[in-house]
């Protein structure tokens, strides 16, 4: 059951006794709450990666200018509650405006000390035209961040220009968070959800979908290889000429980080826009990036996806980013150091400054050529011994965390085609394309024992097969570290009816259309 508290001191005394059980993980989602799937899937990605979920619910006053709709903002709290429970939140936090200024001081919210970002991130876009709207945004998350103390906090990318901001303000002032980023979460017809979008009406909701529409026009052209921002913004707002409700305020495209304005695209570029639609202000934006897209690949096990992961990898000249090989190399490493295999800490800080090269094999159906420090480790890893250590070794979360950093970095460059169980929704959740590649327990079983088969096992019973690939489902999507889930923009491909050669045809085709 999810636990209310509305003061600071509840808070911090609850976050003390969670610390006491030695959780190795808090998340923090800050919401202002009237709670939807975009709020549903920060939350739930928090869920997969922290032993302990706090989420926020707080209309923050200092965030809004006198014009703007403080009163009439949405307030949902008991389906906001319900909605946490059934999520699996352990702590919701509700203050109000008095509770939330600090403990017990009889100080008004309005008159604290205000954390104040850099003028060059407040002054461009929302900022232009929401003032003192960032300050107030910071001066709350700041405080949420030194009372609970998380070590992760997650943040949707539909407010790109709060993200930036947050980040700069974790990396300025050193405050000990990872900040999460996740991507916009949209309705059918593009619409990014908002809780501002239950003001809209029917007719203002249908010509609201040419926001994103607009947007993915320019994404379009920027594919063909325009990188000129003029004329990236004007299809922008040729495209919303057609819609007439929709009133743009602004479209400006700025680099990602800083937010500065670009004149032309070199590496990446945020398309950000805002509009209103009668009374209703929306924003919205798309992140431009010169690279090759980056193909997500989940599903249960048995599902055939380090096959089918590497075969398209060869066909379409991706790097077949072998995360497996990743942990393989680790382990060895380990293993060839004398260290303990469960010594968490000196582990930590041998893999610290480790590096990792990965190449393609010249035919598909090699492994992947691994170097780790600079010596070649394809063979050794692949042992018995290193096979019987590399799950331990994986469980670590300081490992987990090395080797997730490695690969968002070579996502960087793109180009790249993974497969695991949560690709798609931790270590790329920006990814071009993400399939959840997946079949029935019975299928799955099927194919195993037939393998088995022609290698000669005829002692294999189906029925077993079928109930150990259940329980492995069940282990995996319950694991604390990298459970499997689908993500909430994958595309489901069921292969119970496909061949291998039917399943890569379709990945293919899937990926030719984000190109």
């Amino acid at each position: 059951m999810v636990l209310l508290l509305k003061t600071i001191p509840e808070l911090r005394s609850q976050i003390s006794f969670y610390r006491a059980k030695e959780l190795r993980n808090i998340g923090l989602v800050p919401t202002m709450g009237a709670l939807h799937q975009g709020h549903q899937s920060l939350i739930k990605k928090a869920i997969a990666d922290c032993d302990l979920v706090v989420v926020s619910i707080f209309v923050n006053p200092l965030q809004f200018s006198p014009t703007e709709d403080l009163a009439d903002y949405p307030r949902q709290l008991e389906q906001d509650l319900q909605l946490c429970e059934k999520l699996g939140v352990a702590i919701a936090f509700a203050p109000d405006p008095q509770t939330m200024n600090s403990d017990g001081d009889t100080q008004t919210l309005t008159e604290i000390t205000r954390v104040i970002p850099p003028q060059t991130m407040t002054e461009v876009l929302c900022g232009r035209y929401r003032e003192g709207h960032f300050t107030g945004v910071a001066t709350i998350v700041t405080k949420l961040l030194n009372i609970i103390e998380p070590d992760r906090a997650y943040f949707g990318q539909k407010d790109a220009q709060q993200l930036a901001i947050i980040r700069r303000l974790v990396d300025d002032l050193n405050i000990p968070v990872e900040i999460v980023p996740c991507p916009i979460i949209r309705e059918s017809s593009g619409l990014a959800l908002s809780s501002r979008n239950q003001y809209l009406t029917e007719e203002e909701t249908e010509q609201a979908a040419n926001i994103y529409r607009s947007l993915q026009q320019a994404k379009t052209a920027f594919g063909r290889g325009e990188i000129n921002s003029q004329t990236l913004i004007n299809l922008v707002k040729q495209e919303l000429k057609l819609a007439e409700k929709v009133k743009i305020q602004y479209v400006e495209l700025v680099d990602p980080i800083n937010l500065q304005a670009l004149g032309q695209i070199e590496k990446s570029g945020l398309l950000a826009i805002a509009a209103y639609l009668g009374s209703t202000r929306l924003i919205d934006n798309i992140v431009l990036q010169k690279r090759q897209p980056i193909v997500a690949i989940d599903g249960p096990a048995g599902a055939g996806k380090s096959t089918v992961t590497r075969r398209v990898a060869h066909e379409l000249g991706l790097l077949y980013l072998d995360t497996g090989a990743m942990y393989r190399a680790v382990t060895w490493l380990v293993m060839n150091s004398d260290l303990a295999l469960d010594d968490e800490g000196a582990i930590a800080l041998l893999i610290k400054d480790v590096e990792i090269q990965l190449t393609s094999p010249n035919a598909v159906d090699l492994p992947t050529v691994v170097h780790i420090d600079d010596k070649e480790v394809t063979t050794a890893i692949r042992t018995p011994e290193v096979t019987a250590n590399v799950s331990a070794i994986a469980a670590q979360a300081a490992v987990r965390g090395k080797l997730v950093q490695m690969q968002q970095q070579w996502g960087e460059k793109g180009g790249i085609i993974a497969e695991g169980r949560d690709i798609g929704t931790n270590v790329f959740p920006n990814a071009e394309l993400k399939v959840f590649m997946t079949a029935s327990v019975e299928e799955r079983a099927r194919r195993r024992w037939q393998d088995l088969q022609n290698q000669g096992r005829d002692d294999i019973d189906l029925q077993q097969l079928a109930q150990d690939i259940q329980r492995r489902d069940e282990l995996d999507s319950n694991r604390a570290i990298a459970p499997l889930k689908k993500a909430d923009d994958a595309i489901e491909l069921i292969t119970d009816d496909l061949t291998i050669d039917e399943v890569i045809a379709k990945i293919i085709e899937l990926y030719q259309q984000t190109i």
